[in-house]
């Protein structure tokens, strides 16, 4: 498979800076941030997050990672590697690498809502615009207009790799 860069590791590092302060800007008001990453890359793009509003704000941010199958959630259990209770009346942040039908972030939801949050926001590297469910990325790195045929690969754990690819 023949693969395209789209952003490098510096743009990368960059929207995701912008992505943060965003985040504080929203939620300035809170004591504490949750930010829920989905297992994979959106777990490390909430690490990557944490870092950085740790840097810029006095609050608390509390990073959680979210278990899922991605292709059949309904299948497998959805969960949570912190108790529902510590996430209750707090802003929630969940977040992933790519948004494409809004399936995955929309069954993500479920123990998010059953933990009765101030409020729930969704953060994203890349947006690709299309939307079989009603989701829409609060914070977005790269807004990207791609076929459905096209695949979109975001590498954060590894340095010498960074990037996104289109394929």
């Amino acid at each position: 498979m023949n693969k395209n860069l789209v952003l490098n590791k510096e743009q990368i590092s960059q929207k995701i800076r912008r992505m943060a302060h965003q985040i504080y800007e929203e939620n300035y008001e809170s004591d504490t941030i949750v930010l829920v990453g989905i297992e994979g890359q959106g777990y490390y793009l909430a690490k990557m997050l944490q870092k950085i509003l740790i840097q810029i704000s006095q609050q608390k941010i509390e990073l959680c990672k979210l278990s899922i199958n991605k292709t059949k959630p309904m299948q497998f259990p959805i969960s949570l590697d912190k108790d529902e209770s510590t996430l209750q009346n707090q802003p929630i942040i969940l977040i992933d690498d790519v948004l494409y039908t809004g399936k995955t972030m929309a069954y993500g939801l479920l123990p998010l809502l059953k933990a009765e949050p101030k409020s729930i926001q969704t953060a994203v590297v890349v947006h690709r615009s299309y939307k079989n469910y009603p989701i829409q990325a609060n914070f977005v790195g790269h807004a990207l207009a791609t076929t459905l045929n096209e695949y979109i690969e975001v590498v954060l754990e590894d340095e010498q790799k960074m990037g996104v690819y289109i394929a």
